[in-house]
């Protein structure tokens, strides 16, 4: 809320899909290559080349679609949408109108310890533009195709977002969805995930929408936060003084932090769609849609929710894991080979949440279960562990085979920890003293001389205890 004002955002987010070839050509479709490469006959729009839609964007829009509950239209159409810009050769861009691939749905967003569902208008299939690039000073202006043609799904939300906090969540975790589905990488600093954002303001209590503004092109969450928050205190400013909001498009600069009013909001009469004459309705049966939903991993919501329920992991623990698809694999692949269910779920956890980045770690399931037994049954310490675990990372090599080569069997021999916990004490006769003066915080000192002694193997529990009864009173007495 700000004031008198209840912000109403809607989104609409442009997803590159992850083909090797363009939606209506085989020209190759990665990133990076040098300008201009990356171009055929029917992305330069040469006479007589026609259209040919590639299947491969199809399914992964469709998995999508079927993640998100939306209806899948069996029978659905491109459209022309018209307008001219250098980077788009043709004069038009193929999209959907009026029958895209997937009605409705939703996004279940989580803020404030709540879960809220958003809803979803459409997600339809079309085509990218390619890129201007313009030299400082307008000394020149040069295009480059490579990016047009590429295969994009255009994911449409009501206006049910209500603030940019919210608004950016929805981005974060739509862009887990896309990767989670192997859709798209969804790297939004190689284009390959853009937020358009539709804002008004409303009087708090009303439920008809105010005019709203659009803002084009925002290419990272923060920005979205940034770019949203900034449009809601403008409007404010204008309703507050008694002005009108105008409809138009407004650019973000990132750098200077406000937007500038690029054009009129254009509506849906002002690019002229029609029916796209070289491309057939997009037949999808239902065996087509059978099989890509056979396909649908287990979705990251509800992995929390089984982690949560069935495990007893906490919310931030199932978050973390659920945040990419690999580290979620792993984290269920390490649990089945360890077999000790809800008990090793948390440890397991641990392991694999502690790595600096857990989704490129080379450290197989099945040894991160090995690691987790040795540390519970007591052969190795939680301290060792560690240090195995880096070798591990390095090498590949079992975390049983590690520990036998290097000797890293934890000591827990009670007769030779009893000489090294009596060594350390009568080499630290000031240290004794206070603790028995009533330090108790020492007995950390005492136990880290011991493993000091022990070459880090001996077993800190076991050292703990018999610190504590030799620096006793009676101990000492004895």
């Amino acid at each position: 809320m700000t004031g008198r004002w209840q912000p109403v955002i809607g989104l609409e987010v442009h997803v590159q899909l992850a083909t090797r070839s363009k939606a209506f050509s085989g020209a190759p479709a990665g990133f990076g290559a040098p300008p201009n490469s990356q171009c055929d006959p029917v992305v330069l729009a040469l006479p007589g080349s026609l259209p040919v839609f590639n299947r491969g964007a199809l399914e992964l829009a469709l998995r999508l679609g079927l993640a998100c509950g939306s209806r899948i239209r069996q029978v659905s159409r491109f459209a022309r949408k018209h307008y001219f810009y250098p980077d788009l050769p043709k004069g038009y861009q193929i999209s959907q109108y009026d029958e895209p691939l997937c009605d409705g749905g939703t996004i279940e967003v989580e803020l404030g310890g709540s879960t809220r569902s958003v809803q979803l208008r459409r997600i339809h299939l079309e085509e990218d533009a390619g890129k201007n690039l313009h030299q400082p000073g307008g000394r020149a202006s040069h295009v480059d195709l490579n990016r047009a043609g590429v295969p994009l799904i255009e994911v449409v939300s009501e206006p049910d977002l209500f603030s940019a906090e919210e608004a950016a969540e929805y981005m974060r975790v739509l862009r887990q969805l896309c990767r989670w589905l192997d859709l798209s990488g969804g790297d939004m600093e190689k284009g390959q995930l853009r937020c358009d954002a539709n804002v008004s303001l409303r009087a708090v209590g009303s439920t008809e929408l105010g005019t709203r503004a659009e803002l084009k092109n925002i290419n990272s969450f923060k920005f979205v936060h940034h770019a949203i928050e900034h449009e809601i205190a403008r409007q404010a400013r204008i309703l507050d003084q008694g002005g009108t909001v105008v409809q138009e498009t407004r650019l973000w600069d990132s750098v200077a932090g406000v937007s500038h009013s690029m054009r009129s909001k254009e509506e849906a009469m002002d690019y002229r769609y029609f029916p796209d004459p070289d491309l057939p309705p997009l037949a999808v049966g239902d065996d087509v849609i059978e099989r890509v939903r056979a396909s649908l991993p287990e979705l990251p919501a509800a992995r929390r929710a089984r982690w949560r329920g069935e495990l007893g992991l906490s919310d931030d623990d199932a978050r973390h894991l659920a945040s990419d698809r690999a580290v979620a694999d792993r984290f269920d692949a390490a649990l089945a080979a360890h077999g000790g269910g809800a008990a090793a779920a948390k440890p397991i956890a641990n392991w694999i949440l502690g790595e600096k980045d857990a989704a490129q770690s080379t450290v197989a399931p099945a040894h991160v279960a090995e690691l987790v037994r040795l540390v519970e049954t007591g052969t190795i310490s939680g301290q060792t562990g560690k240090d195995v675990w880096a070798e591990m990372a390095a090498t590949g090599e079992a975390p049983t085979a590690i520990v036998e080569r290097r000797g890293l069997t934890q000591v827990r021999d009670e007769g030779a920890l009893e000489a090294a916990c009596a060594e350390a004490i009568a080499a630290h006769p000031t240290e004794a003293a206070s603790f028995r003066a009533g330090k108790p915080a020492l007995i950390g000192f005492f136990v880290g001389q011991v493993m000091k002694r022990t070459g880090g193997r001996a077993d800190p529990k076991l050292v703990n205890q018999i610190l504590r009864r030799l620096l006793s009173t009676d101990g000492a007495s004895r």
